[in-house]
């Protein structure tokens, strides 16, 4: 007897486990009924017909994670590289995720690797690096048409690592050293460019100072020797104008005549005392007319004194 109802408790308990249907949240179940579809239950509480009814599909309602393992692309410079990602995406149908397609996380994997080949085949290794971004909304554009039959929404995907060969890597660090070289050695001929035209410059620049130096200082002279042609220039029209006056005036002209003769008379001895060759004036010829002429001159010079003192 306690068997029986044991084995009524064990059947009831079945009974109850099977018509009772607690979906958690975050989460949808596709019901089948009879081995046919029947709906799509939301989370909750739930009530099935035992033996009937049975929960076909639970789908994740959340954003997933997939995480696509690396795998060896050839780009377009025949280059190999390997590559791998995350993919993000959501189920937005239940009923096409269950019978669209047999698994459809897998199928996404498979979609992501096949079209990272061919997107990366497109492009050459440098591209790949500088335009990652272009790189992962392509692919994203591309997994998301195809899976729109599988009732799943590719949200992005992300682009973790390109690893190009271990020959590869060689040959990019030698061409990176090399360019590093180029770079230095165009600098330091930039620099000695510089230097070489500055010195020049700098040569220039004092060249033309020195002759600037050297024009104003032939000006400064030559405004030095015209200020002393007109100073010179101005004293000898002031002693003409002096002279003449003095000659205007009474006995003047007699003092005139003294003057000169007076200079006339020292030249001529200057000349005798350094000339070698004895040199005699044609007047000299005359003595006598030449006394008698200092006489009269002599003359007519005390006159005037004299007649005063009368």
């Amino acid at each position: 007897m306690l068997a029986y109802i044991t084995f009524f408790i064990i059947f009831l308990g079945f009974i109850v486990y099977n018509l009772i249907l607690i979906i958690p949240m975050r989460s949808v179940g596709v019901i089948e009924r009879l081995g046919k579809f029947r709906a799509v239950l939301e989370p909750g509480l739930h009530f099935l017909i035992p033996f009937v009814d049975r929960v076909a599909y639970k789908h994740e309602t959340r954003e997933q994670c997939l995480n696509i393992p690396d795998q060896s692309c050839i780009t377009r410079d025949n280059i190999q590289v390997d590559v791998d990602g995350l993919l993000y995406i959501k189920v937005m149908d239940p009923y096409k995720a269950s019978y669209g397609i047999e698994d459809y996380l897998v199928a996404a994997i498979n979609l992501a690797q096949t079209t990272v080949r061919s997107e990366v085949g497109k492009l050459r290794l440098s591209e790949t690096f500088s335009e990652r971004e272009r790189l992962n909304e392509t692919i994203v554009t591309e997994i998301d048409n195809a899976s729109e039959p599988w009732g799943i929404k590719v949200l992005r995907y992300e682009v973790m690592n390109i690893t190009p060969s271990h020959n590869v890597i060689e040959t990019l660090e030698k061409q990176m050293e090399a360019e590093r070289t180029k770079r230095a050695d165009i600098t330091l001929a930039n620099a000695e460019r510089d230097s070489t035209i500055n010195l020049s410059e700098g040569e220039r620049q004092e060249a033309i100072n020195l002759s600037e130096g050297e024009r104003q200082r032939r000006i400064n002279e030559a405004k030095g020797r015209a200020s002393e042609i007109s100073i010179l220039a101005e004293a000898t029209a002031t002693g003409s104008r002096v002279v003449a006056e003095a000659i205007g005036k009474p006995g003047g002209q007699e003092a005139m005549n003294l003057k000169l003769v007076e200079q006339y008379v020292t030249r001529l001895a200057t000349l005798f005392e350094n000339a070698e060759v004895s040199l005699v004036p044609n007047e000299m010829a005359h003595m006598q007319s030449f006394f008698a002429g200092m006489d009269q001159v002599a003359q007519s010079i005390h006159e005037p004194f004299t007649g005063g003192n009368k």
